[in-house]
């Protein structure tokens, strides 16, 4: 199987960190090492068979941006890049975090737009995760009964984390096969 590119956006670091976790359960021979989406580039993304993204929900369901108080450029300026790009035959997956007591009506909302953005440029998107064992009211990247992606709130259930991802990385590497 060909390398597995990670790209992540994240102010505070906490994508970052998911990312290198990530990077480190999968091992060097098949995951290529995280890169921060402000600097990656389209190409950069199709240099790969597979992707796994990972972004922050900022305030009331937001894309990490300038236009949220980032400190630098994030997911909200690199998605427009995408416009009429084709990810046909690459396999995309997506991690979201949030924090489903303070923003219970738009729960990891972020990961959708990444979702829909990829789905429209032709990605066959994969790792879908229960909605069990979560508390909220509300999210856009519920689809069908189901996560988009894979959800995290490492401010009310850090401690199961670890778990989770690696449950996730279980489905994500049939999914590759």
């Amino acid at each position: 199987m060909a390398k597995v590119g990670i790209f992540f956006g994240t102010d505070t670091g906490n994508t970052r960190r998911i990312a290198k976790d990530i990077a480190t359960a999968l091992g060097s021979s098949i995951a290529a090492k995280p890169v921060n989406v402000r600097n990656a580039s389209v190409t950069d993304m199709l240099a790969f068979d597979a992707l796994i993204l990972g972004t922050p929900t900022y305030g009331e369901g937001l894309l990490p941006g300038l236009s949220t108080g980032t400190a630098t450029e994030s997911w909200e300026e690199f998605l427009p890049s995408l416009a009429g790009q084709d990810f046909s035959g690459k396999k995309v997956a997506i991690y979201g975090l949030g924090n489903q007591k303070s923003y219970p009506d738009e729960f990891i909302d972020a990961v959708f737009y990444l979702y829909e953005q990829f789905k429209q440029c032709g990605a066959t998107l994969i790792g879908e995760w229960t909605t069990e064992g979560y508390n909220f009211k509300a999210s856009k990247a519920v689809v069908d009964g189901h996560f988009v992606g894979l959800p995290l709130d490492q401010e009310n259930q850090k401690d199961l984390t670890p778990d989770r991802l690696d449950a996730w990385l279980k489905t994500l590497e049939q999914a590759w096969e």
